[in-house]
């Protein structure tokens, strides 16, 4: 079996480049038997790269958002999992332990049952070891080819929209590189179809305006930050023609969980006549879900409204509550581009044809 270091070359070659000409993907594994990651809560001020052998520390990094976005946090859980192989620990308990840090984002889970199934019929420890790395590596790898053919399928929903306006951060930095609706917004820059992009902040932990102003703006791509909810009297002026957005999971009817904010924005879309889209793997479609009701909505801890890093920013005694992500019922969403084409309503229909005979498998 080989020693995977032919893994990094992969992730040189592939176009997932930055403005410097080296390739930018926030998580690599290293021949060495060892996982790097990008901390994204330190950004944009400081890029400081963790690296570890442990499966414990890939999971408090999802926990604690070092490493975020649903595609990523998928790799990132198949990482893990390898690591608690190559470390002797027993990988259903690691798995569990992985799967229970963030419940929303489907690719979690996606990832971590498709790698347990991949060594089901194995028993050699040694086997194992290098089948789950080897699954993992093939995931990360699979998932940036997939944003590329997002990409390419979504840019023309572009040309005649020059203005856009995204939301959280569904980039190269949500992904295993390139991203989902930002890897849109490239591959339509890159054929001269985005003008601007307006950028919400996303409260209340700024991945708009910590993480995806950081990726435009490496990549030279004109962009403005908004305040959340500024976006909507842009819409109104006519500031934007089109809105899009990565997504967490998407249910059979087209239902789409997102960043805490997107339901807002998807209304204020449909009120105005603007097209509202949805860039995402097929890896994030869960179509055992019949609807955005079945969705569980993580809770996230009320100190990041509460506090602004160290600061506090309402009394100590009030109460709040923090969902991290809202869902979006499918009557506002115009598209859904996958990797594998675009679906349009009714995406019951849609949805199943763009996974053809690969729909995703839960469980």
């Amino acid at each position: 079996m080989e020693d995977f270091s032919t893994a990094r070359s992969f992730f040189m070659s592939t176009e997932a480049t930055d403005t410097t000409g080296k390739t930018f993907a926030p998580i690599e594994w290293l021949p060495q038997g060892k996982v790097r990651f990008l901390d994204q809560t330190l950004l944009p001020n400081e890029e400081r790269w963790v690296e570890t052998d442990d499966h414990q520390v890939i999971a408090e990094a999802i926990r604690r958002l070092q490493v975020r976005g649903a595609p990523l946090i998928g790799i990132a859980g198949a990482y893990g999992l390898a690591l608690a192989a190559r470390a002797g620990d027993d990988i259903a308990t690691a798995a569990a332990d992985l799967r229970s840090t963030r419940p929303t984002a489907a690719n979690l889970s996606w990832a971590l049952d498709r790698c347990l199934r991949a060594v089901d019929a194995l028993a050699e420890a040694h086997s194992v070891r290098e089948r789950l790395t080897a699954e993992a590596i093939a995931i990360h790898e699979e998932d940036i080819a997939a944003n590329y053919r997002i990409g390419k399928h979504g840019a023309p929903l572009l040309g005649n929209a020059p203005v856009v306006l995204t939301h959280c951060n569904a980039g190269a930095l949500a992904t295993g590189g390139y991203g989902t609706a930002l890897g849109v917004i490239r591959s339509a820059d890159k054929a001269g179809r985005v003008k601007h992009v307006y950028v919400d902040e996303t409260r209340p932990l700024l991945q708009g305006s910590r993480l995806t102003a950081w990726e435009l703006e490496r990549d030279g791509i004109v962009c403005t930050v908004i305040v959340d909810s500024a976006a909507g009297s842009y819409m109104r002026r006519g500031g934007i023609d089109a809105v899009i957005t990565g997504a967490d999971r998407i249910t059979a009817n087209g239902d789409v969980a997102n960043k805490i904010g997107t339901y807002s924005l998807a209304v204020l879309a449909g009120e105005n006549n603007i097209p509202f889209y949805v860039a995402a793997p097929t890896s994030t479609l869960d179509l055992s879900l019949a609807s955005g009701d079945d969705i569980p909505i993580e809770q996230r801890s009320p100190e990041e409204i509460t506090s602004v890093g160290s600061r506090a920013v309402a009394p100590a005694a009030v109460e709040a509550e923090n969902p991290a992500f809202d869902v979006t019922p499918n009557d506002y969403v115009t598209a859904i581009i996958t990797e594998n084409g675009v679906a349009r309503p009714p995406y019951t229909a849609s949805l199943r044809e763009v996974c053809g005979s690969e729909v995703p498998v839960r469980g």
